[in-house]
């Protein structure tokens, strides 16, 4: 099938999907377009899933992730007409070369074996019980705030006063975690506490930490000041480095957005020379790279709260170990730089601002080269345009070229 047949095919669906999407085909994966067909999505669910027998009135596609030539995952939700009172239903197709489609549907997944548990009210006070502390309460909510099929999921649970986030990985992630939480305890940074876990399901409970988030905090003109941020990340920087620490993989996460672009953008020639001229800029820088300290290796205003009394939290820590603290602050401005130039962000978000606020900051604190840090800025923003294809809308090639523009603002 090719892109312009599947776009069509869409537009004459019985259960449309959206956005519409084609991305060009994967001669490994034949059946790539066909997870951007809405029909075929919908009947190929109700043969594995016999109790989805009332079609929905729409598909949306949460997130795609494309490895070309060996998988590719798209995560759905399907929606019903308010008038049947069903709830919206999450799932997922898994392509790999070789094999048949494999579909899971929310919270069932064969890479997450604690999730269905900690989903599921009765079976979640259970676990409470046995690896948390004695639960007072016979009930408790769960609310799922994020979730990655195969990857991971963070869930909330709640009951009265006690309310804890709960952390659902790959059980071979969990150590690293574990590990992570220790080193980012000499930060400055206030961090949530781990009240328990459950090795073989990949389950860690964390406490909740009241305060408020700095993305929406962005949003509303008022994030923290520059300095709480910087406080925080010396002291992680100067933390002893452990020998089981998992080093951050630049180069890894570099060369599978490199895959992802070069196959998405094959057809669209502006923007396939565009990222040529990024490549031949970052390439060199990347192969150099090499961790220079302990760094949080994912800092960004979605993953910290600011609290009362001025300090900062960081609720998201699983990739510290050895990094670069150039990183940490180039991955927090590529991120406002991409908020306040691509994403769609209300007009009194400030991160605009808040980049140069940043930035001057760290230069002037820190004496750091600026042509280092621009660089480690732009390979950040690079990996942060994957968003247009992995969370894609309808417009996805022209953020992506917009995007990777920015990079080249970044280099020059």
């Amino acid at each position: 099938m090719t892109a312009t047949e599947n776009r069509v095919g869409a537009a004459n669906s019985v259960v449309p999907l959206f956005p519409r999407l084609a991305f060009p085909n994967d001669a490994k994966l034949h059946l790539l377009p066909r997870l951007f067909d809405g029909d075929w999505v919908w009947q190929e669910s109700q043969s594995h899933f016999t109790d989805m027998d009332k079609a929905p009135c729409q598909i949306r596609v949460r997130q795609f992730s494309h490895n070309p030539g060996k998988s590719a995952v798209v995560s759905y939700v399907a929606d019903w007409a308010p008038d049947q009172y069903l709830a919206s239903e999450f799932f997922s197709f898994r392509l790999e070369a070789g094999r048949a489609p494999a579909i899971t549907r929310y919270p069932c997944d064969g890479f997450l074996p604690g999730l269905e548990k900690a989903a599921s009210p009765d079976s979640a006070l259970t676990l409470l019980n046995e690896y948390v502390f004695a639960f007072p309460r016979r009930k408790i909510r769960v609310d799922l705030v994020r979730y990655r099929p195969g990857s991971r999921a963070v869930l909330r649970h709640r009951s009265g006063k006690i309310k804890l986030y709960v952390r659902v990985m790959r059980p071979s992630a969990l150590p690293h975690l574990l590990n992570a939480a220790e080193l980012v305890g000499h930060s400055e940074f206030a961090v949530p506490r781990i009240v328990g876990s459950w090795k073989e399901g990949g389950v860690v409970w964390l406490s909740e930490i009241p305060g408020q988030n700095v993305r929406k905090l962005m949003r509303r003109a008022k994030p923290p000041e520059p300095d709480a941020i910087l406080d925080g990340l010396e002291g992680l920087w100067n933390a002893p480095c452990h020998s089981d620490s998992r080093a951050f993989n630049l180069r890894g996460a570099y060369n599978r957005a490199k895959r992802t672009f070069r196959h998405a953008l094959r057809e669209r020639d502006e923007a396939r020379l565009v990222l040529d001229s990024v490549i031949r800029a970052l390439d060199p820088f990347v192969r150099s790279w090499q961790p220079s300290a302990i760094a949080h290796n994912d800092l960004y205003d979605d993953q910290m709260l600011a609290l009362p009394d001025g300090r900062v939290a960081i609720v998201d820590f699983e990739e510290a170990g050895p990094g670069d603290p150039l990183l940490d602050v180039g991955n927090f401005l590529a991120h406002l730089k991409w908020t306040s130039n691509i994403g769609r962000t209300p007009k009194h978000d400030v991160s605009g601002a808040y980049y140069h606020r940043l930035r001057t900051a760290a230069l002037a604190r820190l004496k750091w080269n600026e042509h280092e840090l621009n660089l480690r800025e732009a390979v950040c923003l690079f990996r942060i345009t994957t968003n247009t294809i992995r969370r894609p809308a309808q417009d996805w090639h022209e953020r992506t070229l917009s995007s990777l523009n920015l990079v080249l603002d970044c280099l020059r």
